[in-house]
């Protein structure tokens, strides 16, 4: 059989979960092993709600802002928008040292980049379940998750898209019966240095919902990354373009 796109989650993977809580947070969680972003080592982090992981700081804000932002908020937003976990969905998340969860890593990371010698210790797996979209009157729901990793000195992020319904919520201004238009959800990197950040083809525009059918390891829907010191490597799909639903061909 087929391997799963997403890496294992849920409460078989005795995953914790975020509260039911508009534009809410986990609490912040220690790390056992310091993941290093941007040139920068940090012990905690935070999951949020609205589709970010943040280091040092909380980010409840629902309408994305354009990288690199001016606040020195350093953080990963593998879709950042507003969603409503009260509306529908679950927020996973879980550190692990499962030794077949981290061969698979392994195998991926050294797939994707022959030339880094990896072998992951350690991994944290966020994961947005069928979530859905403030102001939501459908049952729109999204699944993406990020995964951490590191070897204590290396690190890299894979963002894995596994189904993408929704953009915007309704005070994003988008519209409460399709969950598109207003401001769309951003997907990428803030180093919270102010000049460095990484922008997914597509972020804040309406081509985002297709990012289950982009990559730049050549695998639709993922997008994998080193961030220790931060490198974009291999070449981007090209966003497909969206249907413009005015044209009505005879």
């Amino acid at each position: 059989p087929a391997v799963p796109f997403l890496y294992p989650y849920g409460p078989h993977e005795h995953d914790h979960k975020n509260p039911k809580l508009d534009d809410g947070t986990s609490k912040e969680l220690s790390l056992t092993v310091p993941f290093t972003f941007y040139g920068k080592k940090y012990q905690t982090l935070y999951v949020n709600n609205n589709g970010v992981i943040s280091f040092g700081v909380r980010v409840k804000q629902y309408t994305p802002d354009p990288f690199p932002l001016a606040d020195g908020r350093p953080f990963v937003a593998p879709y950042w928008a507003d969603v409503d976990n009260v509306l529908g969905g679950e927020i996973f998340y879980r550190e692990t040292t499962d030794p077949m969860l981290l061969a698979r890593i392994t195998g991926n990371i050294n797939y994707y980049f022959p030339k880094i010698p990896f072998t992951a210790i350690w991994a944290f797996v966020a994961t947005w379940h069928r979530v859905a979209y403030y102001g939501s009157t459908t049952d729109k729901r999204n699944t993406f998750q990020a995964t951490l990793t590191t070897d204590t000195k290396t690190s890299f992020i894979i963002l894995n898209y596994e189904a993408i319904q929704w953009t915007t919520g309704k005070a994003s201004g988008g519209d409460a019966e399709t969950g598109l238009g207003g401001t769309p959800a951003h997907a990428g990197f803030n180093s919270g240095d102010e000049t460095n950040f990484y922008n997914i083809p597509g972020s804040q525009t309406e081509a985002i919902i297709n990012i289950t059918r982009t990559s730049n390891v050549n695998i639709p829907g993922r997008w994998v990354f080193q961030v220790d010191d931060f490198k974009v490597t291999g070449v981007p799909t090209e966003v497909p373009k969206v249907a413009d639903s005015n044209n009505c061909w005879l």
